[in-house]
């Protein structure tokens, strides 16, 4: 059974949808967009897969408490964790607010810390678990603010995980470049960055949220039983150093 947490829309969405078409009973988590998530619900058990929403902010222990007890009962033991959450910021740091520093660092940070601490215990007694993250390519740059800070400090997260959860649980994670069905929310911001990204982008492309989810579901899979503490960068070679 697989926990998939910012499932409303967006990447999230389709990992849930991507884990139920390949087997898995999926708990769907979002905070405030119930209509949406609902919606998402409903496509996955259309298909014939197992899917139920559970209503939660994943940055506050009592909640996140409440909702993987909630999970546990309804769907039993949680295999497989997605963090998916991420909240965007893209103010600099001399304008940033207070409250939006302690949003994106909680959602991005706490949350997976908070979740990991109350699922690997299932895991471990299982002698199975995966947990994945989510990077950014905001990680290798210095110009998004504590959103690529928070999305660096995942990938260190993940390293650490990966050696005190060891041998019954893996933890990687994703970093994807930027997602081509996010694009024009990026454009509003910089109507010129997209046609930049593409040109310096080996694979000349993209990726899709359909490529990151399957690689997802595949890290779930036993070709990957040997790989642990590693991002994978999926950015179509964007991030590879040049002068």
């Amino acid at each position: 059974m697989a926990l998939v947490t910012g499932a409303a829309r967006n990447l999230p969405a389709v990992v849930a949808t991507e884990f139920a078409a390949a087997g898995a009973a999926v708990a769907l988590n979002d905070v405030t967009a119930e209509g949406e998530i609902q919606k998402v619900a409903e496509a996955i058990r259309g298909k014939g897969s197992e899917a139920a929403v559970f209503m939660a902010d994943v940055s506050r222990r009592d909640q996140v408490e409440q909702m993987v007890a909630w999970v546990t009962e309804a769907l039993g033991t949680i295999d497989i964790l997605i963090n998916g959450v991420g909240p965007f910021a893209m103010a600099p740091f001399k304008e940033l607010p207070e409250e939006e520093w302690t949003r994106v660092m909680d959602a991005n940070l706490k949350a997976i810390y908070l979740l990991t601490r109350l699922v690997a215990p299932g895991m471990m007694e299982k002698g199975w678990g995966r947990i994945i993250n989510v990077s950014a390519g905001s990680a290798d740059i210095c110009n998004h603010s504590v959103y690529g800070l928070a999305k660096s400090a995942i990938r260190f997260l993940t390293q650490s995980l990966a050696l005190e959860l060891g041998p019954a649980i893996t933890v990687n994670a994703i970093s994807p470049g930027q997602i081509a069905e996010s694009a024009p929310a990026i454009s509003e911001y910089d109507p010129t960055f997209v046609e930049r990204a593409i040109k310096h982008t080996p694979t000349g492309r993209l990726v899709t949220r359909r490529e990151i989810a399957r690689m997802m579901v595949l890290i779930c899979s036993p070709l990957f039983d040997s790989v642990t503490g590693e991002t994978i960068k999926m950015d179509g070679g964007w991030s590879i150093p040049r002068w």
